[in-house]
C-alpha cells in the first residue's frame, strides 16, 4: 500500500458518526471500505485510492456511552477539491456500520495548505525581525534624513516648551493639535502654522495665545477627542474645530486626509453640539445591542487551575504528540482531549474543562480558541504577533 506524503497533503475530511450499538475503530473503517464500493466506479474507490497514496490514513475516534457508539473520522486527502468533496458526500451515504444503524455526517473539509500558509507568514515575520547585519538601503537612509530635517524644525514655544511649527508665531491663524507626534505629521505635509498641547490639559500658552491669533483646533477621531474639544473650548477661544476620521489619530493622517478634515471644520458650538448628539444616539443602541446578544452567549467551563513546575515538565514531553501544525486540547488532568487543527477550536463542544492549548506556534485563531474553550493556559515555543488579552496566560516552554 502506498503511503501518502504529508507534504502532499490538500485536504482533510473531518466527520462525525452515531451507531446504536457498541462498535469499535475496524468496524468503522470496514463501513467506509465496504460501503462505497462500486458506489462511484473504480476510480474512486477508497482501497484503490489509498493504495495509490491519494487518500491517507484513516483516523477514527470511538467512544460508547449507554449502549450508544459516538465518534469523529479524519480522512487526509490529496485529491483535488471535487474529487474531495465528492469522497465526503459519499461517505454520508453509509447507514449501517457493523450490525447497527449508523449516520455519518461530514462537518467540515479544511483546506490545510490554508493553515500552513498562515504559519508560513507568522514564521516569515518573526524570521524578517531577527535578521541581523542588515544595512539601511539608499530609500530608507533618505527617509531617515527628511524625518531628521522635519524634526529639527520644531521649535519650542512658551515657558512650557510647547511643539510648534516654524511659521506658527508669524502666522494669523494657528492649528492646535493634541501632540508632539501630530505636529511632527502636519509639517511633514507642509502645514506649518501648529502647535502641540503635550497633553489632554490646555497650556497657558496656547489660552494667551487664543487672544491675538485664531485657533483652529484639530482633536483625534475618537471619544477622548471630543472630551479634549470640551475641555480647550471651556478655556480659550477657538474659533474652529475639526477631527480626524472616526478611529483614526492625527498622527498617522495622509495629507489628502489633513486636508479634508481642515476644510470640514465648524465652529465650536456646531462640533460640541453634533458630539453629544451621538453620544444620545449611541448609547442606547450599545444597550440594545448588548440585551440581545447577552442571552445566546455560550457557557464555558471555566478551568482554575495553576500550572506548576513540574506540570510544565511533563507538557514539554508531549510536544512530539503536536502533529501537522495542531493544537493539543489539554485537560486539568494533562490528558489530550483532542488534536486538532486551530481553526476547529472555536466551533469544538467539550464536557470536560480544557485546561491547556499547545501547540507549535500561537497565533490569533489559537487565542480565540483558548477563550472559546474557557482554557487557562496556552503553552507554545514561539508565538506570533499578538494582540495582550486578560483572559489566557502565555507559557513558553
Amino acid at each position: 500500500m502506498a503511503k501518502i506524503s504529508p507534504v502532499s497533503i490538500k485536504y482533510t475530511i473531518s466527520a462525525s458518526f452515531e451507531a446504536e450499538g457498541p462498535l469499535e475503530k475496524p468496524d468503522v473503517i470496514g463501513a467506509l471500505f465496504g460501503q462505497t464500493e462500486g458506489l462511484l466506479g473504480s476510480d474512486m474507490e477508497l482501497r484503490e485510492l489509498q493504495k495509490e497514496g491519494k487518500i491517507g490514513r484513516i483516523d477514527v475516534e470511538v467512544e460508547t456511552q449507554g449502549g450508544k457508539t459516538r465518534g469523529e473520522i479524519t480522512i487526509p486527502s490529496a485529491l483535488d477539491k471535487t474529487e474531495t468533496t465528492i469522497i465526503a458526500a459519499a461517505l454520508e451515504t453509509i447507514d449501517k456500520i457493523g450490525p447497527t444503524d449508523a449516520k455519518i455526517t461530514i462537518n467540515e473539509i479544511e483546506d490545510v495548505r490554508g493553515s500552513k500558509r498562515d504559519y508560513i507568514m507568522e514564521r516569515a515575520k518573526q524570521l524578517l525581525g531577527n535578521i541581523k547585519g542588515v544595512g539601511k538601503e539608499s530609500q530608507e537612509i533618505g527617509q531617515e534624513l527628511r524625518e531628521s530635517s522635519r524634526v529639527s524644525r520644531i521649535l519650542e514655544y512658551g515657558e512650557e516648551q510647547l511643539p510648534a511649527g516654524p511659521e506658527m508665531e508669524s502666522s494669523k491663524e494657528v492649528i492646535v493639535v493634541e501632540g508632539r507626534a501630530d505636529v511632527v505629521n502636519l509639517i511633514k505635509h507642509n502645514i506649518k502654522n501648529v502647535i502641540g498641547m503635550n497633553g489632554t490639559k490646555l497650556p497657558r500658552a496656547i489660552a494667551k495665545l487664543s487672544e491675538t491669533k485664531e485657533l483652529t483646533l484639530f482633536v483625534d477621531g475618537d471619544r477622548g477627542g471630543k472630551l479634549i474639544a470640551g475641555n480647550v473650548c471651556d478655556n480659550a477661544k477657538i474659533a474652529y474645530i475639526t477631527s480626524a476620521p472616526d478611529g483614526k489619530e492625527v498622527e498617522e493622517l495622509s495629507g489628502k486626509e489633513i486636508h479634508q478634515a481642515l476644510r470640514k471644520r465648524v465652529k465650536p458650538e456646531e462640533f460640541l453640539r453634533e458630539s453629544r448628539t451621538f453620544e444620545r444616539n449611541e448609547r442606547p443602541r450599545l444597550q440594545r445591542t448588548e440585551q440581545r446578544t447577552e442571552p445566546n452567549k455560550p457557557v464555558v467551563k471555566k478551568s482554575e487551575k495553576i500550572i506548576t513546575k513540574s506540570d510544565k515538565e511533563l507538557l514539554r514531553e508531549m510536544d512530539s504528540e503536536i502533529k501537522s501544525k495542531n493544537v493539543l486540547v489539554i485537560g486539568e488532568n494533562l490528558e489530550i482531549l483532542r488534536n486538532v487543527p486551530a481553526s476547529k477550536l472555536s466551533f469544538m463542544k467539550l464536557s470536560e474543562p480544557v485546561w491547556v492549548l499547545m501547540t507549535s506556534i500561537v497565533t490569533r485563531s489559537v487565542i480565540e480558541g483558548a477563550e472559546a474553550l474557557g482554557a487557562k493556559y496556552v503553552a507554545a515555543k514561539s508565538f506570533g504577533k499578538l494582540e495582550p488579552t486578560d483572559n489566557i496566560e502565555l507559557i513558553s516552554l
